[in-house]
């Protein structure tokens, strides 16, 4: 059998005696669109945050591609080609989106900082290849003129394309989208699930999302993780998850069955 590309095994995390995550495995393949989905407090972000270095679980392995990542440092992690997004934006304020964008691109680059301060001939040519990307990116999400914007001139909504951009930059494997469509309006949504969708087929990049819009999530999920007090109470197709007993208890709700 193929290697999974991210496979997550009884993974733990407790603090100061509270279980965020209880024991929660499961799988994704590459090429794949897998969700996570739950109440508030469900043990979303925690695992999010275990995946990506920013938490070291009290036990349990995380492996991508079949290397064991637990416990490794978000910027080795990052290497490893996971990227992700937050709940809540972690632009540059004051920076142009054409600059945020560059500060996804540091993982391509090989010249160090005496090069970059130096501004050698490699550190030229690599800060030349990184903006012409840059606006590679911006084109592909269709919103080139936003180059020299600051976030705080835009939407909150574009705000959050700006995020996915700069994910695309780091030219990832898998990238973890945290309420990606948060604060958007109904046709921004409709954009990111596109941009998501054409990412994944124009670059065979993976993603692993958090979001609480359901219909959203039916619309371009291949797999659902359903968590619940930090254990994963359902795993399968939207079709699946959304039929199950378990999972409309806890928290689809009797409207979201099936006729």
């Amino acid at each position: 059998m193929d290697t999974p590309l991210l496979e997550v095994s009884s993974l733990l995390m407790r603090f100061q005696g509270i279980t965020a995550l209880n024991t929660v495995s499961f799988t994704m393949t590459a090429g794949s669109i897998t969700s996570l989905i739950g109440p508030n407090g469900a043990g979303k972000t925690t695992l999010f945050n275990c995946v990506t270095g920013m938490y070291r679980p009290t036990s349990g392995r995380v492996a991508f591609d079949g290397t064991d990542i637990t416990g490794e440092a978000a910027h080795r992690i990052s290497r490893h080609g996971i990227a992700r997004t937050f709940q809540n934006l972690a632009l540059f304020g004051g920076l142009t989106v054409l600059d945020n964008l560059l500060v996804g691109s540091y993982r391509q680059g090989r010249s160090g900082l005496l090069q970059g301060a130096l501004r050698t001939p490699q550190a030229r040519r690599e800060q030349q290849a990184a903006v012409a990307a840059a606006h590679e990116v911006l084109d592909f999400l269709g919103m080139p003129e936003t180059a020299a914007l600051l976030p705080g001139e835009m939407s909150y909504g574009r705000q959050k394309q700006v995020e996915f951009a700069r994910a695309l930059m780091q030219k990832a494997r898998l990238v973890l989208l945290d309420e990606p469509m948060a604060g958007m309006s109904a046709a921004e949504k409709s954009a990111m699930t596109q941009l998501i969708q054409r990412a994944r087929s124009q670059f065979g990049m993976s993603f692993l999302i958090v979001e609480h819009d359901i219909p959203v999530i039916m619309e371009i999920s291949d797999k659902i993780v359903v968590l619940d007090f930090g254990s994963r109470i359902a795993e399968g197709t939207p079709q699946s998850v959304r039929s199950d007993p378990a999972v409309i208890a806890a928290y689809l709700g009797t409207e979201a069955a099936p006729a």
